[in-house]
């Protein structure tokens, strides 16, 4: 009878999860920004030029052996570079879609592992108005969207995405901040 019990309350848990699930919405939208002391041209040049972006991009830096391979021109539209890495790091591609000098680039991230994605994302950069006298700062914002396949969403009812995501977008904004900093100094 306990067993009967236990069993019947297992069955009723995972399909209240399920059920829930099916409420979640079906895009996921994540973004961070930080104020950085830059001219936006100097910020465009770290984001737009792949090689660049991956030496503060926070994804390649957690395999030390993560394998990437660049194609395409260096920078802007068609620039592409496929990355093969551990569980965390995952294997799949991001590519240049638009690059408008020094106020947008436009990426797509494609995953294959550790689960299969399509996401866009987008780097915008705003010049903040500066009446001290200081360096010129840049509101830099790192945002991305895509669907919420259903097992994204069962995933969403015990992991929140933007706190999974927004935390590697803030390391990621704090590294480019240090390098274009230290550049601009």
């Amino acid at each position: 009878m306990i067993a009967k019990t236990i069993l019947f309350a297992l069955v009723l848990g995972i399909a209240g999860v399920l059920i829930f699930a099916a409420t979640k919405p079906d895009t996921f939208a994540v973004q961070r920004s930080a104020a950085i002391a830059a001219p936006p041209d100097k910020l465009f040049a770290l984001i737009n030029d792949l090689r660049t972006f991956n030496t503060w991009n926070p994804y390649t830096k957690k395999d030390a052996n993560i394998k990437l391979t660049y194609s395409g021109p260096a920078a802007g539209p068609g620039a592409r570079f496929d990355f093969a890495g551990n569980k965390e790091a995952g294997t799949g591609s991001i590519e240049v879609l638009q690059a408008s000098a020094a106020t947008q680039v436009a990426m797509q991230l494609v995953m294959v592992e550790p689960f299969p994605v399509n996401n866009r994302i987008e780097f915008t950069l705003a010049p903040q108005s500066n009446t001290s006298g200081a360096a010129p700062a840049t509101q830099v914002t790192w945002a991305m969207r895509g669907d919420s396949p259903y097992f994204a969403k069962v995933m969403q009812v015990f992991f929140s995405m933007d706190k999974m995501v927004g935390k590697d977008f803030e390391a990621g904004l704090a590294n480019l901040k240090t390098l274009a900093e230290a550049k601009t100094n």
